[in-house]
C-alpha cells in the first residue's frame, strides 16, 4: 500500500505508548482513525488531541480480550467510515513471575490482551477486508519477546510468540488466495510506553488477592527491571516509522535491529543444534 490518504485505520492500545504513536502517523498521512482502548479517559484525550489537528478521529472503549467487544469495534467503524484499509493489533500488557507461581488471573489476563485480543481482531476484521475485495494491510504487534526467551517473563513470551505464529499462519493462508491483504508482525524491543503499569487496566475479576498471592522475588525483579528499562527505551515514534515502511515495502517482519537480535540469533542457532537453550540476556554479549 502506498497512497494512505483518505483511506481508514483502525488501531488497538491506541490511548498511549505504540498505538498513540501509530494512530498520529496515520492521522499525519491523511488517514480516518479508528481508536480503540480500555482506557476511555486516555482514549478521548487521545481522539480529541488528533481532532484539534484536523483529523477524522473515532474513539470506541473496546476491551480486545472480549470478541464481543471488537465485533462492535469493527461494526462502528464501518458504519462510520464505509470502509477499513489497515488493522493494527496493538494493544497489550505485562506480568511477570515465575510460571508455575503466576496464578490462573495472571495468564488469563495477559493471554486475553495479548494474544486473544489479536485473535479477534483477525476474525472480527479480515472478513471485512476480504469482502472489499481491494488492498488492505494487517499488523499485529507481537514483540521482541516473540522469538527469544527469558526466565521471569514466561506469560509474555507464550503470548507473544502466539501472536508471531498466528501472524507467519495468516500471511502463508491469503498469499495462497492471492489476496491484496498484506501482514506485518511488529517486534519491538523495549519501548518508552506505559506498559509497565499495564496493571492499572486489569479487569476486576482477574485481580489478583494480595492475601493470597504475595510478590515472589522474580516477580519484582523482572517488573522493576522493566520500569528501568522503558524509562531508556526507543521513542513509540519510532515504531510507527517502520510500521509504515513496512507497510509500503509490503514487509512480513519488522524486527529490533539491537542486541535483541543477537538473543534471537544466539536462539534460532540453539534449535538448529539441537543444543540446550543458552540464557543470552540481551547487552550481555
Amino acid at each position: 500500500m502506498q497512497d494512505f490518504r483518505g483511506k481508514t485505520a483502525v488501531v488497538t492500545g491506541a490511548a498511549s505508548g505504540i498505538g498513540r504513536a501509530l494512530a498520529q502517523s496515520f492521522a499525519a498521512e491523511g488517514m480516518r482513525v479508528v481508536l480503540a482502548d480500555v482506557e476511555e479517559p486516555a482514549l478521548n484525550e487521545a481522539a480529541g488531541a488528533l481532532r484539534a489537528e484536523g483529523a477524522e478521529v473515532l474513539a470506541v472503549p473496546t476491551d480486545v480480550a472480549k470478541a464481543a467487544d471488537m465485533e462492535t469495534l469493527a461494526r462502528k467503524t464501518v458504519e462510520a467510515f464505509g470502509e477499513v484499509h489497515i488493522i493494527c493489533n496493538n494493544a497489550g500488557v505485562f506480568t511477570g513471575g515465575l510460571s508455575w507461581e503466576a496464578s490462573v488471573a495472571d495468564y488469563e489476563w495477559v493471554l486475553g490482551v495479548n494474544m486473544w485480543g489479536v485473535i479477534h481482531g483477525i476474525r472480527s476484521f479480515m472478513p471485512l477486508l476480504l469482502e472489499q475485495g481491494g488492498e488492505g494491510h494487517v499488523v499485529n504487534t507481537s514483540s521482541m519477546a516473540g522469538v527469544t526467551t527469558m526466565p521471569y517473563a514466561s506469560i509474555y513470551h507464550v503470548s507473544k510468540h502466539a501472536v508471531l505464529a498466528l501472524s507467519e499462519c495468516l500471511h502463508h493462508e491469503l498469499a495462497l488466495r492471492g489476496s491484496r491483504i498484506k501482514v506485518s508482525v511488529l517486534c519491538p524491543e523495549v519501548v518508552a510506553t506505559h506498559i509497565g503499569a499495564s496493571a492499572r487496566n486489569r479487569p476486576r475479576e482477574l485481580q489478583l488477592d494480595p492475601a493470597r498471592s504475595a510478590p515472589s522475588p522474580e516477580r519484582e525483579v523482572v517488573e522493576q527491571a522493566l520500569v528501568e528499562a522503558i524509562q531508556k527505551g526507543v521513542p513509540p515514534s519510532e515504531m510507527a516509522e517502520r510500521v509504515l515502511k513496512a507497510i509500503r515495502e509490503e514487509r512480513f517482519y519488522i524486527l529490533s535491529d539491537d542486541e535483541w537480535r543477537k538473543s534471537c540469533n544466539t536462539r534460532l542457532e540453539d534449535i538448529r543444534e539441537g543444543r540446550n537453550p543458552t540464557l543470552a540476556l540481551p547487552g550481555t554479549g
